[in-house]
């Protein structure tokens, strides 16, 4: 297989849709009877892909671009409305393929994951903060690398070094990174892979009963040394590990637009958070199965 778009997504396709046929619990329940869609589920979550892929934010601008220059790819395709209304449908299979396509790449069961998280902004005005429909879900946070307040929400990630997601979650702006991570684990699909797992973490990542519950799991866990502690072991590892970490954060930000999801309901947010990473999922499995040298390089699928 080659490395470019039309490759990327026909084989995507073929597995979602093999996917989908083998859990048709994973996907929305439609009546028995009644019109059948034009565009199946498996089509419209490699849609979904290919829009993240090609940096195109505006779902309208998106359906006009697939209309003109898509046609061998995808024959029909739905008015705005109907691909708003039928993604929206499918963000529970859109988080389920994330690991369902993660699980056929040979790095999946690499043991060393990295874990951290990134704000999400949906916002900045205070008559945005009180009147959109995100108030309650999304909230003022701190972001330390910028050294800024935001009000939105957090995407908390665990990956591979190569920037595989192993599992993901989406909180507030003030959710507790510890906590989360410990959500994220406590997994069973991932329960025979813990043990024996190096996890690489900032400082935030700190605390004795924490620790002692990631020790208990077997996870060996490396993070700076903070203010005020012994020196930890493996510090000669945070600096070039921690640039790795940025630039898994920064693949999402720059290269599949995430700060420009443009959600105004919690539907939708999620929606276009776990439409981008199933996007850089797929990416890494297309590039894993031809053998690419980069496993998260998107250079050829983004044109």
């Amino acid at each position: 297989m080659d490395a470019d778009l039309n490759t990327l997504v026909t084989a995507l396709y073929v597995q979602v849709d093999d996917l989908l046929k083998a859990n048709p619990d994973r996907v929305p329940w439609r009546p028995p009877v009644g019109i059948k869609p034009r565009i199946s589920d498996a089509e419209l979550v490699t849609l979904a892909v290919a829009q993240a892929l090609l940096g195109f934010t505006s779902e309208a601008r998106w359906l006009r671009f697939g209309r003109s220059q898509l046609q061998d790819l995808f024959p029909y395709l739905p008015g705005q409305s109907g691909y708003n209304k039928r993604l929206r449908k499918l963000v529970g299979t859109l988080s389920w393929l994330i690991r369902a396509l993660g699980t056929r790449t040979s790095m999946f069961s690499d043991d060393v994951w990295i874990a951290d998280s990134t704000p999400v902004e949906c916002g900045r005005s205070r008559e945005t903060a009180k009147r959109s429909d995100l108030a309650g879900f999304a909230e003022y946070g701190y972001c330390a690398s910028h050294s800024r307040y935001f009000w939105g929400l957090r995407l908390h990630m665990l990956c591979t070094l190569h920037g595989l997601p192993i599992a993901a979650a989406v909180t507030g702006a003030k959710a507790d990174e510890r906590h989360v991570l410990l959500g994220m684990l406590d997994d069973a699909d991932l329960a025979h892979q813990i043990a024996g797992t190096t996890l690489i973490a900032d400082k935030n990542y700190y605390g004795q009963e924490f620790e002692t519950t990631l020790t208990a799991a077997g996870i060996d866990l490396l993070r700076p040394t903070r203010k005020g502690e012994k020196t930890r072991p493996g510090g000669q590892f945070f600096k070039p590990l921690r640039q790795n970490v940025e630039s898994v954060f920064d693949t999402y930000k720059g290269q599949l637009d995430l700060e420009q999801h443009g959600g105004r309901t919690p539907a939708g947010v999620l929606t276009r958070i776990w439409q981008r990473v199933l996007a850089l999922t797929a990416a890494v499995w297309h590039n894993d199965n031809i053998g690419a040298p980069i496993k998260r390089s998107l250079i050829a699928y983004d044109h």
